[in-house]
């Protein structure tokens, strides 16, 4: 009998049950009704003394499938981020799929490693949340032939299925709530626009939006996420420049809100009274900081669940037009943009 230590393999099987390999792989792929009663009898015994389980992922390749769903996520803790693998988590669950999740940490190398590195398991298909995939990852993209779906960034130059929010109109509802709110001076705080659209979307969305009410002031700055002492400075200085003004702050992400937060508490600024705050995204503790953040919710889970569909879809065959696929935010009005 084999150790216990030691995997037991499709061989020790056949040698415990006295038969060959043959009849071992016929009880295992569901022809049973080929083999006797004792034979049956005796490959189920020496299956469980041996504790053999076959590998799933051996046997997905000798079928030419391996019911893998590569993920690559650009940043694994950001909220948004967690909403999105759940509801994918969900429908792979669903639908026979097991995900690998690939964390790039919003560094542009890591999405060429690890996009090599699903190819290499031979992944049946591809959810991408990319950060700006440069022209060599676009060919291998475009060389792998994998079905694809994008989530929340497109890549430019780069026909692909895309799920994502309706940013024109995220935009323009947060931006038209502010105005309504009596904020007379408004500032779009994002993170380096880059090649990121939801980013490039948002803000023109803002901008557009206050063209319609030209006594607003309408100012945006580029911050990176963890740099305190710029965020600082723009905060100060956009305060300072519109003393006596009711003058708002409108963050393009639950990640930068987050910071934004952090920075008028440094800066000895509340939000609500001293300065309005609104920010893309839901967050769990934005209906616990005082008086509560206004935020732009996202339906992540439905965003999620609907990549993974398209995907699958794609992986069955389905050659139809590229499609994208946009979803509808929810504004979820708190204190920090009450009049």
């Amino acid at each position: 009998m084999k150790s216990k230590a030691a995997r037991a393999t499709i061989s020790d099987v056949a040698k415990a049950a006295n038969t060959g390999k043959t009849s071992i792989s016929r009880y295992l792929n569901g022809e049973q009704h080929l083999l006797s009663d004792s034979l049956r009898a005796r490959i189920e015994r020496a299956i469980a003394e041996l504790n053999y389980r076959p590998s799933q992922f051996a046997r997905g390749l000798k079928r030419g499938r391996t019911r893998l769903i590569g993920l690559i996520i650009a940043d694994i803790t950001n909220p948004y981020s967690v909403g999105i693998l759940s509801g994918i988590e969900a429908a792979c669950r669903e639908k026979g799929f097991t995900p690998l999740v690939c964390n790039t940490n919003n560094e542009v190398d890591q999405e060429l490693h690890y996009l090599d590195l699903l190819r290499s398991y031979q992944v049946e298909g591809i959810v991408v949340n990319a950060v700006g995939m440069r022209e060599e990852g676009l060919n291998r993209l475009q060389q792998s032939a994998l079905p694809m779906v994008l989530i929340d960034r497109k890549i430019p130059d780069f026909d692909c299925d895309v799920v994502g929010l309706d940013n024109i109109q995220a935009a323009a509802t947060a931006t038209e709530h502010l105005v309504e709110q009596g904020f007379e001076a408004i500032l779009f705080l994002s993170e380096p626009l880059g090649t990121v659209n939801t980013r490039q979307e948002r803000r023109q969305a803002f901008q557009d939006t206050l063209t319609r009410y030209p006594g607003i002031i309408a100012e945006s700055a580029e911050v990176p996420l963890y740099d305190s002492d710029i965020l600082d400075t723009a905060l100060r200085q956009f305060h300072t420049r519109h003393r006596g003004m009711r003058k708002a702050l409108l963050s393009a992400n639950g990640a930068l809100t987050l910071q934004v937060a952090r920075s008028l508490r440094r800066l000895g600024l509340n939000w609500g009274s001293d300065i309005g705050l609104l920010g893309f995204d839901e967050l769990e503790w934005a209906e616990l900081a005082g008086v509560g953040i206004t935020t732009l919710k996202q339906p992540t889970w439905q965003m999620g669940y609907a990549a993974l569909e398209q995907v699958v879809r794609r992986i069955e065959g389905h050659a139809d037009s590229v499609r994208e696929q946009v979803f509808s935010g929810e504004l979820i009005i708190r204190g920090s943009t009450a009049r």
